[in-house]
């Protein structure tokens, strides 16, 4: 689409708006890359460890390409899983057996760290987050979700039931038409 933008409409954005299911790392790494500001914070669920250590406990080397323990143990790269577009780093289970923080890290015989290949482009998507430009951009993305969020709660307006282009846009069409028209008898004083 911003490439068809560009070409058809000399168009270039210099940010976009999308839904957060959007923001993935090699959709972040793509944005980037055409020097393009990603619209909203990246996906983390590095903190979903059920009281373990997460991945903030644990050093990258990227030299090496490992990580490091609390503990001072290297947890060498061991798998690349190109589908899902990660790096797997494990302890082995000799050195976790006999580390005296192991409960408090794992309950598996050997602890795994996983890292995304766009990792970098993570990171920097994060440190946008803090920045006043990230804030503006939050505030108009909220303008329009609320209206969609607005369509599916209140307006019954879960799914399409015509099909095809031409009967998505008639079909959302008289649905825009219905939530301006309620909001317009909002304005109205009774």
């Amino acid at each position: 689409m911003l490439d068809r933008s560009r070409d058809y409409h000399d168009f270039c954005p210099d940010r976009v708006a999308a839904d957060g299911s959007y923001v993935t790392g090699p959709f972040l790494a793509w944005l980037l890359k055409r020097e393009v500001t990603p619209p909203a914070p990246v996906l983390d669920r590095q903190h979903q460890t059920k009281g373990k250590y997460d991945l903030s406990h644990f050093q990258y080397s990227p030299e090496r390409d490992s990580y490091t323990c609390l503990e001072g143990h290297e947890m060498p790269l061991r798998r690349i899983k190109e589908r899902d577009r990660v790096k797997n780093y494990y302890a082995s289970k000799e050195t976790c057996g006999a580390c005296p923080i192991r409960k408090a890290c794992t309950d598996a015989p050997f602890r795994t760290v996983t890292r995304h290949m766009d990792e970098g482009a993570r990171q920097k998507v994060r440190a946008l987050c803090d920045t006043a430009a990230y804030d503006e951009s939050r505030q108009r993305r909220k303008k329009v979700e609320m209206l969609f969020a607005h369509l599916k709660c209140h307006l019954g307006f879960k799914r399409l039931r015509l099909r095809g282009l031409k009967g998505a846009s008639e079909e959302f069409l008289l649905a825009a038409t219905a939530q301006n028209l309620k909001r317009l008898a909002k304005m109205v004083p009774s």
